[in-house]
């Protein structure tokens, strides 16, 4: 055991001297702790482990991060150029909070106050655009906080639909803000729909399920107390343990009760069991040769580079190692060091082949997540062509970063294709109605054209009856003295009404062309159907 403490804080001392000597620019956001994280400090309460070092590994994690930030710094002076080059600055708001999440997540080493302080700039300019937006939903939060103390039921529960409504329809600019008053709008919610007295029933009957829990806990831990499973009735009472510190609170007059009879049993069983180990001294012997052999096999591949398979064999031996048993007590720690300096030799190699790759992963998680958080932001745009052109972006930059750790693939991909695809589902619902409405347009043009040809062709009709009249009484004036007068009258009217039958026939003509094209199934001759013909020519 002392030997131990005393590796523990040898470690410890050899990482203060590597933090005091090493240098980099932005050194004074990190700090070092004693177990070996270092910590990156972005903000007054706001600090993140970046990675974890030890002695032996400390300058190659701090070379790779360091070259991380390279990277990043980067990508912050693209989205700067882009920024400088924007006229519309609320264009560019996906990416900013992208690069501003970006910057939460990844694990590097540099100046970041470097990288902040552009952002911040660029992150107030939209702010002061967004705060009309921001002050109807200060609007709607502060209406839901007045209607939350209303006991007319019925009429608030429909206020706050209404609401929920209102703050729909509103374009989601600030979202950290909107974020905000959409909590102080929900707290209002909340407490309309939720009263004291249902909280303190709840709370109520928590505690009574809680006191059904540990009673049997208490009623198992009795039983197992007479047990000689020695090994699975310990794991049997760490597992009590667990579940136990897992239960809530219950009566106080009950809780100390349960708790004492809980302790006694354990400490029955334990005492029973140092009874036992006591008696089985001889057997170490026995167990030192089965180790020595594990021994001899761990210091055989510890240098190999057979990556997976070995870990997999240090893993069982060590679980071998487990199942053996105790050895001597004067060679225990003899053995336990060899075999942990074989297995450490493996392992260190291993992490530092491996160490670049973890790197890589959480910033490709970290760029991941913040397409993520735009699409979400996205998806219940109305914006179609913008919000359409952005998505198809972001599934192109998604497409172009790498694997992110195992844990978080499935997780954040389904979460990114559910978003994209709400957002199309709207817009395709959105495309549907608009299609609706032009093939009503369509057929009602349609019948406006039928029935202006029926006009027209009845009006072409009337016209050559009067032609044919015109022409008869032409042939038919009597001679007398007003004969020429009457032939010079009939033969005007003549030529007018040609003119008019001329013209119902060009106009009969392009109404014809129209129909023929709508029936083919082509594009409309014309957006509006022709207006009726002229019937006022001048001198009929």
């Amino acid at each position: 055991m002392e030997e131990i403490m005393t590796q523990e804080t040898n470690q410890a001392t050899a990482l203060t001297s590597w933090w005091n000597e090493a240098s980099f620019a932005g050194k004074e956001m990190y700090s070092l702790k004693d177990n070996g994280e270092l910590v990156l400090h972005m903000a007054p309460g706001e600090e993140r482990t970046v990675a974890t070092v030890t002695a032996e590994n400390a300058d190659m994690v701090l070379k790779v991060l360091s070259d991380k930030f390279s990277e990043v710094e980067g990508r912050m002076k693209e989205l700067q150029t882009e920024w400088d080059a924007a006229e519309d600055k609320l264009k560019v708001l996906g990416k900013v909070e992208r690069m501003r999440e970006y910057l939460k997540h990844t694990n590097a080493v540099g100046n970041f106050s470097a990288l902040l302080q552009p952002l911040s700039g660029m992150e107030k300019t939209i702010g002061g655009l967004a705060d009309e937006n921001n002050k109807q939903r200060l609007e709607l939060a502060q209406k839901a906080e007045e209607l939350a103390g209303g006991e007319n039921w019925k009429e608030t529960t429909q206020a706050f639909k209404d609401l929920i409504e209102q703050w729909r329809k509103l374009p989601t600019v600030d979202k950290h803000r909107s974020d905000e008053l959409w909590n102080r709008l929900e707290a209002a919610r909340t407490k309309f729909y939720e009263r004291k007295q249902q909280h303190n029933e709840d709370v109520n009957k928590e505690m009574l399920a809680n006191l059904d829990l540990k009673l049997e806990l208490v009623d198992k831990a009795e039983k197992l107390a007479a047990s000689e499973d020695w090994k699975a009735t310990t794991e049997s009472f760490k597992q009590l343990m667990e579940d136990w510190k897992k239960i809530g609170r219950t009566t106080p007059e009950k809780n100390e009760e349960l708790w004492n009879r809980f302790i006694a049993a354990k400490n029955v069983f334990y005492d029973r069991k140092k009874g036992h180990f006591e008696t089985i001294q001889v057997e170490q012997e026995g167990n030192y040769k089965l180790k020595l052999a594990l021994l001899e096999r761990a210091e055989g591949m510890k240098d190999s580079t057979e990556w997976g398979k070995t870990a997999q064999a240090f893993t069982d031996l060590m679980e071998e190692w487990k199942n053996i048993g105790r050895v001597p007590l004067e060679k225990a720690d003899e053995m336990w060091g060899r075999l942990i300096a074989a297995k450490e030799q493996f392992f260190n190699a291993k992490k530092h082949h491996t160490e670049t790759m973890r790197v890589t992963l959480d910033d490709n998680y970290a760029q991941k997540m913040a397409l993520l958080k735009r699409a979400e932001a996205l998806q219940n745009s109305n914006q179609w062509r913008e919000a359409t052109a952005e998505l198809n972006e972001l599934m192109d930059e998604w497409k172009k970063i790498g694997p992110v750790p195992r844990e978080h693939s499935n997780k954040i991909w389904e979460q990114f294709i559910a978003a994209r695809k709400k957002f199309f589902e709207r817009k395709d619902a959105n495309r549907e109605r608009r299609q609706q409405r032009m093939e009503q347009e369509k057929e009602s043009r349609s019948r406006q054209a039928y029935d202006f040809r029926y006009k027209l062709e009845e009006e072409l009709r009337e016209e050559e009856e009067r032609l044919a009249d015109f022409k008869n009484g032409i042939e038919n004036i009597t001679p007398g003295r007003k004969a020429e007068e009457l032939r010079e009258h009939l033969t005007k009217l003549i030529k007018q009404t040609e003119h008019k039958i001329e013209h119902k026939k060009e106009k009969l003509d392009e109404i014809n062309k129209q129909i023929a094209q709508r029936e083919a199934g082509g594009p409309d001759a014309a957006a509006e159907t022709p207006e009726p013909a002229d019937n006022n020519i001048p001198g009929e």
